[in-house]
């Protein structure tokens, strides 16, 4: 199958390309490698050395004899160009990671927020235009997320996309279906909520063929792929903006930071080890849906904890210290999180959980890179709002200067 991965240079596209690479498929990467000039605008790197994206296609030729064809191109400001490429190669399936993924990033200020909207809406927007004018009868595969369910509890578990309601007419009750009501917490989730409404209408209106992926927090680093090479190895964020959670704890308690739970802790957030994240797109392309059909959406997770049980976990295994401080984020202290995945399972997924070979993994690989960690970045900073930007901690180690007068 001939394959286009928007966003194929990120987290978890870099891994999905070598992924379905491996299986045969004919890759072609389109990016405009944004994530790589944020690193520069943050002044932080991945944790883990990575080579230029035209370098590691090249590596994965010499180790493996598959090629992956790479394309600078901008989705959300280079349409012509876009819809240009797409009729002449004429993709079968479009996997679309191409959008600025970081909540905190998105809530760092206005600036951080327009931009957010802008490359993601935009991105998003114009590809579905694109397909639709080009006329090729794509499979579209978007990376969306769990968060545009919001975070509250609502003592039902989250259905996959879908939710079935009586509705009070004249006539008397009658039964529909609709979208599951969202309640996005951030810039960044807001912008996944807008793209669900812009894949209904392209679907009812145009009969593109789309699968929406709702995703928990992805952690650990390697994949069977990525293994293969120590210069095809994945990016791996640590920063208080990029990364994610449980990746972050296992950061710190490798370099002896304390692991840092803002608020409560009581945060109940749904999970998804990297290899089943590569292994979920390879299910759902192969399961697409037909023209005509709604959207078809799955919960793409296999297990939720609360951030201080996995801080309590880790800390377990490591002997780190826990720290609890101010919240940046303005969300429920507490909350329950209920998700359905049966789709997933009955395709065949095999979760991976978190059992402590593969945690003691990801620590092994943050001894290893210690030295290109730069601590001042740990720390998560980015406010929700101006308010709760006055309570953030910048110093969780107590390390700043301190007036004795």
């Amino acid at each position: 199958m001939r394959i286009a991965i928007l966003g194929g240079d990120g987290f978890v596209g870099w891994p999905t390309c070598l992924h379905l690479s491996a299986q045969g498929h004919e890759v072609h990467i389109l990016d405009n490698l944004s994530r790589r000039w944020i690193d520069t605008e943050l002044g932080v790197q991945s944790l883990t050395p990575m080579d230029s994206i035209q370098e590691r296609c090249r590596i994965w030729k010499e180790v493996t004899g598959e090629t992956i064809h790479f394309h600078l191109l901008d989705l959300a400001k280079e349409y012509e160009r876009l819809k240009q490429w797409l009729v002449e190669i004429r993709p079968e399936a479009v996997i679309h990671f191409a959008e600025q993924r970081a909540a905190p990033y998105s809530m760092k200020t206005d600036r951080h927020k327009v931009y957010t909207v802008n490359n993601n809406t935009n991105a998003t927007h114009n590809l579905l235009a694109a397909m639709v004018e080009s006329g090729i009868d794509a499979h579209l595969v978007h990376l969306g997320t769990m968060g545009v369910y919001g975070y509250s509890s609502v003592g039902a578990p989250i259905p996959e996309g879908y939710l079935d309601v009586t509705i009070d007419t004249p006539a008397g009750p009658k039964e529909q279906e609709i979208l599951y009501p969202t309640r996005p917490g951030s810039v960044y989730h807001m912008t996944k909520s807008l793209d669900q409404i812009l894949f209904q209408f392209y679907a009812q209106n145009d009969g593109l063929r789309i699968t929406d992926l709702h995703q928990g927090i992805v952690w650990g680093t390697h994949t069977d792929q990525t293994r293969r090479h120590e210069q095809l190895i994945n990016r791996f964020d640590y920063d208080g903006d990029y990364g994610t959670v449980l990746n972050r704890f296992l950061i710190q308690a490798a370099i002896g930071y304390p692991l840092t739970v803002h608020g409560t802790g009581g945060q109940t957030r749904a999970f998804i080890h990297i290899q089943d994240s590569v292994r979920c797109i390879e299910l759902a392309l192969k399961d697409a849906p037909d023209r005509g059909d709604r959207v078809k959406i799955f919960n793409q997770m296999t297990e939720t904890h609360r951030v201080r049980n996995l801080a309590e976990k880790v800390a377990g295994l490591t002997g780190a210290e826990v720290k609890y401080l101010p919240n940046p984020r303005k969300e429920a202290p507490e909350n329950d999180l209920i998700v359905k995945n049966d789709q997933f399972l009955a395709l065949g997924l095999n979760p991976t959980t978190l059992a402590e070979g593969l945690l003691s993994e990801v620590v092994d690989v943050a001894k290893k890179y210690a030295h290109r960690i730069d601590r001042s970045r740990v720390a998560a900073v980015s406010a929700w709002t101006k308010d709760i930007a006055a309570k953030v901690d910048h110093d969780p180690e107590g390390k700043a200067l301190r007036s004795v007068s």
